[in-house]
């Protein structure tokens, strides 16, 4: 039961009374220790503390590596300043790798150059679809009908002074193939087919006068038109419209 003096209300302990040698501060500093810093808050700062410097150490960590190279043994001058101690042999590599890097360099300029003469010097140029044929020599049996054979490839065509090129890639630096314009005897029309992923495309062929027949194809009409348009006002071939016997495209 609560006992009343006063305006004063008592509350009996019901907690054992710890004895002096338990409690870590004397009872006269119990009512003032309020306002300081307890042994746990003090433990808590210092736990923040290093964990803040843990966190910003490692974030400094990420950054050293993010901007420097790999690998290399980082080490603490006596003036505090960061040095790289390597051997001989790590230097020799190093050497080698940005010898790499500088001769690829040098390749990615010559093919954004070449790609940038390309674009500025040729008459046409575009990605085709393209398959070879040859056509059969006087007295030669009729070739076998393989209009079903699907080996169309992708290549990067370019009609540029008196050649007709063709290369693998637009940033190739060499063609894999290139033909005379004035050994071009035909240019015709082939009809369109569908593919199995129901993707249309129209097609035309280019014939020499060695018997070798470029068929092209492209899913786009429009180019397939500049380029019969392009090749017949270069090569001076008059259009013609009829297409070949057994030159279904598949």
């Amino acid at each position: 039961m609560d006992d009343g003096l006063g305006n004063i209300k008592v509350i009996p302990d019901h907690f054992s009374v710890s004895s002096a040698e338990d409690s870590p501060l004397p009872s006269s500093s119990v009512s003032s220790s309020e306002s300081l810093p307890t042994a746990d808050s003090k433990h808590c700062l210092r736990f923040h503390s290093k964990s803040w410097a843990r966190r910003k150490l490692r974030r400094s960590s990420f950054m050293m590596n993010l901007f420097t190279l790999r690998g290399l043994p980082w080490t603490s001058g006596s003036d505090g300043q960061e040095k790289i101690e390597l051997t001989v042999a790590e230097v020799e590599s190093l050497k080698a790798e940005l010898s790499g890097l500088e001769e690829r360099n040098a390749h990615l300029k010559a093919q954004l150059e070449q790609v940038d003469e390309i674009l500025r010097s040729s008459c046409l140029s575009g990605y085709l679809y393209i398959r070879t044929r040859w056509t059969a020599l006087p007295g030669e049996p009729p070739p076998i009908d393989d209009t079903d054979v699907d080996d169309w490839l992708p290549r990067f065509v370019v009609l540029h002074g008196p050649c007709l090129f063709l290369y693998l890639l637009c940033t190739d630096l060499s063609p894999l193939d290139s033909t005379l314009l004035s050994d071009i005897t035909e240019i015709g029309s082939l009809p369109s087919f569908t593919r199995e992923d129901e993707e249309t495309r129209y097609c035309f062929y280019i014939l020499t006068r060695q018997g070798l027949r470029y068929e092209c194809s492209s899913i786009s009409k429009i180019q397939v038109d500049s380029w019969v348009k392009a090749l017949h006002e270069e090569c001076k071939i008059k259009s013609d419209t009829e297409v070949p016997n057994g030159s279904a495209a598949t």
